[in-house]
C-alpha cells in the first residue's frame, strides 16, 4: 500500500475532524494569506480577516468533499484566498455611498471644471435613452447587475454588452465634440 502524502494526510485529517490537521493547515498557509490580503487590502485588520475566512472556507470545502485532489490544495487555498480578497475589495467598495465619499468642493473661477462638467452634460444628452438610464444606474445609483437588468427589461447576461455599447457611444460621442 502507498503512503498517503502530506497534503492527503491533511485533508483526511481535517474531513475526520482531527484538530492537529486544523492546526497544521492553519500554520502552513496561515502567513502565505494574510502577507497576499496585506498586498492588496492595506489594512491589517482586512488581512486577518480575510486570512480567518479563507482558512475557514477552506476547511469547510474539504469536510464536504469539494476538494478535487488533496495535491491541488495549496493552489486550491491560494485561489480561496485571492477570491475573499475580491469580495472584501468589493464589500468596501460598494459599503460607501456616493453621498457618504468626501469629494472636495470643485474650486467655482476653475473655468475646467465648469467646462468638463458642462462636456460631460452634453455628451450624456446625446446618448440613446437606454444607455443614459444604464450609466445612471451603474455609475450613480451603484446598482449590481440583478437590479439594473431588472429596472431596463433585459436579461443578465445582456448588462455587460450594454455596459460596453454605452460606454463605447459615450466615448465616441465625447471624441467627435471635441474634436469640434
Amino acid at each position: 500500500m502507498a503512503e498517503l502524502s502530506d497534503n492527503e494526510q491533511l485533508s483526511a485529517g481535517i474531513t475526520g475532524g482531527d484538530p492537529v490537521a486544523t492546526s497544521t493547515l492553519h500554520d502552513a498557509f496561515s502567513d502565505r494569506i494574510y502577507f497576499l490580503a496585506l498586498r492588496d487590502l492595506r489594512r491589517r485588520e482586512d488581512a486577518e480577516d480575510v486570512r480567518n475566512e479563507t482558512l475557514l472556507r477552506v476547511m469547510q470545502a474539504i469536510r464536504a468533499g469539494r476538494l478535487a485532489s488533496p495535491d491541488a490544495l495549496p493552489s486550491y487555498v491560494l485561489n480561496t484566498a485571492r477570491n475573499v480578497i475580491k469580495e472584501t475589495l468589493r464589500k468596501g467598495h460598494r459599503s460607501e455611498s456616493m453621498e457618504d465619499r468626501d469629494f472636495a468642493a470643485p474650486d467655482k473661477t476653475s473655468p475646467v471644471d465648469h467646462t468638463v462638467k458642462r462636456a460631460i452634460e452634453a455628451v450624456i444628452s446625446r446618448l440613446k435613452p437606454r444607455e443614459r438610464d444604464f450609466l445612471r444606474l451603474y455609475y450613480y445609483d451603484e446598482l449590481p447587475k440583478e437590479q439594473i437588468s431588472a429596472r431596463l427589461g433585459i436579461e443578465e447576461d445582456r448588462v455587460r454588452l450594454i455596459k460596453s455599447r454605452a460606454l463605447k457611444s459615450f466615448r465616441e460621442i465625447y471624441t467627435r465634440m471635441s474634436q469640434m
